[in-house]
């Protein structure tokens, strides 16, 4: 069983050099900034909270706060937030109250314990009553974006034992770890937690699909990870000769879920040798200058597939993640795909939002947060579009709706023609485009340009399109037609109130 010591030890290990060896398992802070004999305080004060609980599966019931509180030390959160790791349940499931916990651990941990109680248990009861919950999850995440990142850890270490759950209550937990807190960590840029949260949840929610990939396709991951290890040989010989250093150099298998709904798309119809990316070569090297170097040495060893160049470095993803990727024809023929990043965008990738303070709190010190808390970077902006959003629909069906196209769906990023990055979800169209830059420009458009050619204000929108919006000002208003291909719930709240406009 973990101990409190397992905790403690991952705070005192900080971040050392030495946890870099097998590619940063954890992103975490210096020993220095906790207060350890504080937290081993909250430990025993949560021990002594649920003393005699104990968990569906027979464990004692601290060992699910202490693990919350493990991943939270693992993805480098702060003090406050791993203390309320361990007493997220107190006031909850004990005889102590949220007033205990600020008298022991002052008002910061005590407004974190107190969000994560006001979200209650996100299930579904009812339409309205999951619409409120989610609602009110979503505002707490404005307010402070640590309360859906303990509430992600929590969620975690509760699927790793759905085991000891009915069948009925597995899948349910399951299926709102892929719909909702899966696609949250996606736009919060925390790759890691995101394909853990899904990776657990598969199973219990496609049973059969995930026993048929860990029969068929698994076994060729493990062969295709054999050929990886000979190009990787070839790679760091060619590296180590043009005197570059290497701080990592792996092969990255892609996570089952996410290759199950990648072989599902019509494209692929489930053929895993049309997926390049099976096994991807990834190498860490120290500069971003040293990241184009590498990337002109492995096109000078392997001719580049056309169109299979990605600089995510230049133009970064709107969760911010930075790469180069390059797919090429590699050792036999086979094609191989590359991501080559440093460090700092590494744990970016993988830990997102939370890498991002760390980054911010080296370069600007003192070390200070807003009074609510951790403040969103612009980049998370969507947090409070979507809080500003959901004030305007009142109607909870249709909000879930809108929600999962909206805000849940799989995302595409297009630019404006001045290089801004928009961001909006698969099959949006130019008429979701213009809403989403301006409402004038979108009740007023009359055509659009992808890629410097003429469109139709119909046509489906792909990642990295330039679209240009053609407007006209005397045009009165919206056309009730494009109701029939917008897919964003804003673009059709704003269609609907100006053609109703028109007709008054």
């Amino acid at each position: 069983m973990t101990k409190i010591e397992d905790l403690i030890k991952i705070l005192k290990d900080g971040n050392k050099e030495n946890n870099k060896t097998a590619i940063f398992p954890y992103f975490r802070r210096k020993a220095s900034e906790y207060d350890l004999d504080l937290i081993r305080l909250a430990y025993d004060y949560a021990q002594k909270a649920h003393e005699g609980q104990k968990r569906k599966s027979g464990e004692p019931y601290i060992s699910h706060p202490l693990e919350t509180a493990i991943k939270l030390a693992e993805i480098g959160m702060d003090q406050a937030s791993i203390i309320a790791g361990l007493l997220h349940d107190v006031p909850e499931d004990t005889n102590y109250s949220l007033v205990d916990i600020e008298r022991n651990f002052g008002p910061e941990v005590a407004h974190l314990v107190g969000g994560i109680s006001k979200l209650g248990i996100i299930k579904y009861r009812g339409i309205e009553k999951y619409a409120e919950n989610l609602r009110r999850m979503f505002v707490s995440m404005a307010e402070d974006i640590r309360i859906i990142l303990i509430k992600m850890a929590d969620r975690l270490h509760n699927l790793k034992t759905l085991q000891a759950l009915p069948k009925e209550k597995q899948k349910r937990i399951a299926q709102e770890s892929l719909e909702i807190y899966a696609p949250i960590a996606n736009r919060l840029g925390m790759g890691q937690i995101k394909g853990e949260l899904e990776d657990l949840a598969f199973p219990y929610v496609y049973p059969e699909k995930y026993e048929w990939m860990k029969k068929e396709i698994l076994p060729k991951i493990e062969v295709r990870m054999e050929y990886i290890q000979k190009v990787i040989k070839m790679v760091k010989k060619e590296l180590e000769n043009q005197k570059i250093k290497i701080i990592s150099i792996h092969g990255r298998a892609k996570r089952l879920y996410s290759l199950y709904r990648k072989l599902a798309k019509p494209h692929y119809n489930g053929d895993v040798s049309k997926i390049y990316d099976l096994v991807a070569l990834r190498i860490i090297v120290p500069t971003v200058s040293d990241c184009y170097q590498v990337l002109g040495i492995i096109h000078k060893l392997w001719k580049p597939l056309p169109g299979r160049i990605k600089d995510y470095i230049a133009q970064p993803k709107p969760n911010g993640y930075q790469s180069l990727h390059s797919t090429v024809f590699c050792l036999e023929g086979k094609i191989v795909e590359f991501q080559i990043r440093t460090p700092e965008m590494h744990e970016q990738a993988e830990y997102g939002i939370a890498a991002h303070w760390h980054y911010k709190e080296i370069h600007q010190k003192p070390n200070k947060l807003s009074e609510k808390g951790y403040t969103v970077p612009k980049k998370f902006k969507w947090i409070e579009d979507l809080v500003s959003w959901q004030k305007e629909i009142q109607d909870n069906q249709q909000y879930l709706q809108s929600l999962a196209i909206d805000f849940f769906k799989n995302r595409i990023f297009v630019f404006t023609p001045q290089g801004d990055v928009i961001d909006l979800p698969e099959d949006a169209t130019p008429v979701d485009f213009a809403y989403h830059v301006h409402t004038w420009i979108g009740d007023h458009c009359t055509g659009a340009k992808i890629n410097n050619r003429m469109a139709s204000l119909s046509d489906t929108l792909k990642n990295g399109d330039v679209i240009e919006i053609i407007t006209d000002k005397n045009r009165k208003g919206p056309s009730h037609d494009w109701l029939k291909s917008v897919k964003t719930g804003a673009a059709k709240g704003k269609i609907r109130a100006g053609a109703d406009k028109i007709k008054k």
